[in-house]
């Protein structure tokens, strides 16, 4: 972390389990450190790097706050049924999911690894998460404004199959908010533009040279993985906006809003 000051009280998240997706690096290692500076206790999930997830655990720790690593490959059922079985053995119900995990631009996973990962593992992910969580807990959904815009305004070839599979990832977790709001769990879509640092934005420079310095000339600036971590965090304790959509930066070069939540 750098000396980017919590946006979250220290200790009103104390009591509370938050479970964050691919958490071992970038944004949602940086949402961890957030949310145990504030006393939640964490599952750091991850899929194939354990001493990376395992500094951030010990991290965390060093709050005075629980904190485990979990290995799940979301893709798989049984993983993710297994991760949640391990938190709640740890720790009991969660209080708040933050869906970060993602991918698709990956080499050698498949044509269909996209919409496997970013729609179908994510609606699999909340339907194992129900049983584990608390009534009246917070899901948060990260995306692009890329992925979020994508009906209105088109994005780079590269990063298309990416941004159509988290659009529709996002469609199918919007029609399951009327049976979450049965229990009192609220859904949020925290949607910010291309952020400085991560694997994404790394990916997409080696396509596309370039790619990154023209969006920040487009947008005026871009979020780096710790300010754009913070929004996470807030989204998971802030009052969520009528349109269950929190919009991070500069949207002005993307479509309707409106037209597109």
């Amino acid at each position: 972390m750098s000396n980017l000051a919590s946006p979250l009280a220290p200790g009103s998240l104390a009591g509370r389990t938050a479970l964050v997706t691919g958490s071992s690096r970038g944004i949602g290692a940086a949402t961890v450190a957030l949310l145990a500076q504030a006393g939640a206790d964490v599952v750091v999930n991850y899929r194939a790097k354990a001493p990376r997830a395992e500094k951030v655990v010990a991290a965390a720790k060093e709050q005075g706050v629980g904190a485990i690593a979990v290995q799940a490959d979301l893709t798989d059922a049984s993983s993710v049924a297994a991760m949640f079985a391990a938190a709640e053995d740890a720790f009991g119900t969660l209080d708040v999911l933050v869906m970060n995990a993602s991918g698709g631009m990956e080499s050698g996973m498949g044509e269909d690894y996209a919409m496997r990962l970013n729609r179908d593992a994510q609606v699999g992910l909340l339907e194992a998460a129900l049983p584990h969580l608390a009534d009246g807990a917070r899901v948060v959904f990260v995306t692009s404004h890329q992925a979020h815009f994508i009906r209105t305004t088109p994005t780079m070839p590269e990063y298309e199959a990416v941004a159509l599979s988290k659009r529709a990832g996002e469609d199918a977790l919007r029609e399951r908010i009327p049976t979450l709001a049965e229990r009192g769990i609220e859904l949020v879509v925290v949607s910010g533009d291309m952020i400085e640092g991560t694997i994404t934005a790394t990916l997409l420079e080696r396509a596309n040279p370039g790619a990154i310095e023209g969006r920040r000339a487009d947008a005026g600036k871009l979020y780096d993985v710790e300010e754009f971590a913070a929004e996470v965090a807030l989204a998971a304790v802030e009052p969520v906006p009528a349109d269950s959509t929190r919009l991070v930066g500069d949207v002005s070069g993307f479509g309707d809003a409106e037209g597109v939540r």
